[in-house]
This record gives structure tokens, sequence and C-alpha cells, in this order.
């Protein structure tokens, strides 16, 4: 290869990892129902400089710094990783891992569970999780699965508000993404603390946090509540709250890229129940029944 094609093979390398990034930056916005505007203002970016990201142009510095690890020997994660270095069999074990086809690794999770995840899948089953974008049908169905199995009804959204003294828009507001995360993962370690048995309505973009989804679903039975874009849209404006759409002239878009973005991690959940078109009551039969029997679902699935 001359040193023409082999700068010409470099650029083109070059230019898939940055629209690489690009993509995931993307995704990762959506999954968290986040504007370009609104991720500008909290990471203290220009506008102009996101855009340029996103569609794959973004600054050479992140390609030097690809550079440096792959020179190193070492993947560019393990270098911008915060926090104290890994225990070795931490990374020794990621590595095995990832030699794994997805349907091993499902299966690797999941007998690592059976051996060292604590509660017990009976005791899971007692703790109901639901999870999905807003305007499911979580609230309703949530009150009433409570009201007929007698066990608290915990909306963690509330919880984090009465943990904080403030709404989720001024928490949003004043600190930003990273600040509710954090405050949502305390919500749920509280309220696993607090209770054995108790149904539980997440808000829409907790998948979005590996940790506190893995928690979530390794303490609880969690189940999918979902519906057609349209009846979000419907459900969400008869609320009269439109985040994370507010402002936006396309706001059945956004909310289907949303939603899309978020399915392959909705998807990990023990059983999915569709709502569109039904009754509540219906709805709760059919709940009642996949908490029985999850045959959506056989086995929990990992992480992607």
């Amino acid at each position: 290869m001359t040193t023409s094609e082999t700068k010409s093979s470099q650029r083109r390398a070059t230019d898939a990892y940055l629209r690489q990034v690009g993509e995931r930056v993307r995704t990762l916005r959506n999954q968290r129902g986040m504007t370009r505007k609104a991720l500008v203002q909290h990471a203290r970016i220009s506008e102009r400089y996101l855009a340029q990201l996103e569609l794959g142009k973004g600054n050479c510095s992140i390609v030097l710094l690809r550079r440096i690890a792959r020179a190193i020997g070492v993947p560019v994660t393990q270098i911008v990783q915060e926090g104290a270095e890994p225990a070795l069999d931490l990374v020794l074990l990621s590595q095995f891992l990832e030699r794994l086809s997805p349907t091993a690794l499902a299966q690797a999770r999941e007998l690592l569970l059976q051996h060292f995840s604590e509660p017990s899948e009976d005791a899971r089953r007692r703790r109901i999780a639901l999870i999905g974008l807003r305007g499911g049908g979580k609230s309703t169905l949530g009150r009433l699965l409570a009201e007929r199995q007698n066990v608290p009804f915990i909306e963690l959204d509330r919880e984090i508000e009465n943990r904080s003294g403030a709404s989720l828009s001024e928490i949003f507001d004043m600190f930003g993404q990273d600040t509710f995360r954090r405050a949502e993962r305390e919500a749920l370690d509280d309220v696993l603390r607090r209770h054995r048995h108790f149904v539980v309505a997440t808000s829409g973009s907790i998948v979005t946090e590996p940790g506190t989804l893995e928690l979530l679903l390794s303490s609880c039975f969690t189940v999918w509540v979902r519906a057609e874009p349209e009846e979000h849209m419907k459900r969400v404006m008869e609320q009269g709250d439109m985040r994370p759409m507010a402002k936006s002239a396309r706001a059945m878009e956004d909310l289907i890229s949303i939603l899309r973005s978020r399915e392959p991690l909705y998807a990990k959940a023990d059983a999915v129940l569709m709502t569109s078109g039904r009754t509540p009551s219906q709805n709760l039969d059919e709940l009642l029944l996949l908490a029985r029997n999850p045959i959506s679902q056989p086995t929990r699935r990992a992480i992607a």
C-alpha cells in the first residue's frame, strides 16, 4: 500500500470513528429526551459545536485521544473514565464477557444473578416496577395494582421531589441531568431499603442510567407499560405536561425518536404490557396475569 493509500485509509477510519461518536452522542441525548438547546445549556458548549459533533465532524482532540489510547493499547474509555481504577478482576471479567455472543452474555448475567443477587426471585416478584415512556399508563395502573395487592404505591418522581424539596423542573433547570440521575438513584435505594413489597412507577428516562437500570432489574419484577406513540402524546397532553417536548414544533417526531432510542432499554423488562385500545380494568387484569406468569419473557435479559 502506498503512502497516499495509507493516508486515505486512515482518513476513512477517522471519519467513520467520528460518525460513530456523533451517533452515540445523538442516541444518548434522545434517550434522555434532551433537545440540542437543553444539552448545550447544561454542557456549556456552543450549539454549533454540538451540531458538528453529531454530524461526525467533532473536534480533532477526540481523534488524538483515540490515537493515544490505541498507542498505549487500551480502549479510550479506560482513559476518560471517572473515579478510581477498576479492580483487576473486574477488568479481566469485562474482557472475558466481551468475547461472548449476545445470547451467551445474557446467560452469563442470569447465572451471576442466581448466585449473587439479592433479593431472592420470590422477593423480587413482590416488588413490581413499571417502566416506560410518559403517557403509557404507569401511574393509573400502578395505583390499581397496589390497591388490589394491598401494598404501597410509590411514584419515584414524587419521592425525588419530597427528598429534595424542589420540583423536577427546578432540579433540571438549576442542576441539570446529572444531579437528577443521582437523586433518582438515591430515591430508588431508599425505596428498596424501606419497603419489602410495593408497586413503583418510575420516570420514563430511568432506563438511560445503566447502574440504576441494573439495580431496578435485579431488585424488582419490571413491566414495560407501553402504548402507541399517538396514545402517549394524547395522554401527555391531557396531563398538561409536554416535557421533554416543550417548545418543540415537532413534538410527535421528538416523541417517536425518544421512544425508538429507548426501546432496547425498555425491552430488558421481565414483561411487556401494551395499554393502547384497552380499559384500565382490562390492563389491570393482564398485568396481574403477567406478574404471576411473565409469559412474554421467561428470563431476565442482560443490559446491552
